[in-house]
């Protein structure tokens, strides 16, 4: 299974983490890198995108890292002009950037959900405007959007806007993969259920008396009877971005050890 990305650029946004340990991005960037890709590893903080192409320069993949703001459209197209300069094309698209924001609207103000949409939903649209034009005039790419498990259902969470943006982010997966089929480009989007990840201790965690409590609880909640980790859901994003996913396109795949098919809450 190694090497199916062998010759391949791939272009992470939210390569970095929010804490010690591995976000989503960052497993999909260190992931694509071993299975042969050139990676770009691109965050806001500079830092923690450097962290990551050190991770994979460390074991012998090549990447560089690069800073970008998914809320400005000139800073994600210098961004992508620059990996494009460096590796010449961008095969895969990879979108991990997103925030939650605690209540429902009656509770959140104007500005906190502005700014769900412009950064969950917004990064999506600004990438796809900046690195679709490349796939076109190369023949084609793959674009992986990470949505969430909340798209599709209530996870026992207050976050209105995290579920609208990201059933947005879903809907406008399918957008571009039937707008682009013909043209050689595919566009799947994974939803990830309960995944133990930095985020979740600073953006989730508040929600409960503590962290062995949020941590006890989300494992009971997964129908496998533990939550997963960024692994999972970095080798889901190396298949549908690989050639053996040739024949996938407008895909939102749940990846949530059974979470999607359970009756009960995530809670």
């Amino acid at each position: 299974m190694a090497e199916r990305l062998r010759g391949k650029t791939a272009i992470v946004f939210g390569a970095g983490s929010s804490g010690p340990g591995l976000g989503n991005g960052k497993a999909a960037a260190v992931a694509f890198a071993r299975e042969g890709a050139r990676v770009a590893c691109i965050d806001l903080a500079r830092d923690a995108a450097e962290e990551t192409a050190g991770i994979i320069r460390g074991e012998g993949g090549e990447a560089i890292a690069l800073s970008a703001d998914v809320t400005d459209a000139a800073s994600t197209e210098s961004a992508v002009s620059s990996v494009v300069e460096a590796f010449g094309r961008i095969d895969i698209l990879h979108n991990n950037v997103g925030v939650t924001h605690m209540g429902g609207p009656v509770e959140l103000s104007e500005e906190q959900f502005a700014a769900a949409v412009d950064l969950n939903l917004g990064s999506v649209y600004r990438t796809a405007k900046a690195v679709i034009p490349h796939m076109l005039r190369q023949g084609g790419g793959a674009i992986v959007n990470i949505s969430s498990l909340a798209a599709i259902r209530w996870t026992g969470y207050p976050y209105f806007a995290y579920y609208a943006t990201k059933a947005a982010v879903n809907q406008a997966t399918v957008a571009l993969a039937m707008q682009y089929a013909r043209q050689g480009i595919r566009a799947n989007c994974i939803m990830p259920g309960l995944i133990d990840t930095p985020l979740i201790y600073k953006q989730i965690s508040g929600q409960y008396a503590s962290v062995e409590e949020m941590v006890a609880a989300r494992n009971a909640a997964v129908p496998m009877g533990h939550m997963g980790t960024a692994w999972d859901v970095a080798n889901a994003a190396v298949f549908l971005a690989s050639d053996e996913a040739r024949f996938i396109t407008g895909v939102c795949l749940p990846v949530d050890g059974g979470q999607s098919c359970a009756i009960s809450e995530f809670r």
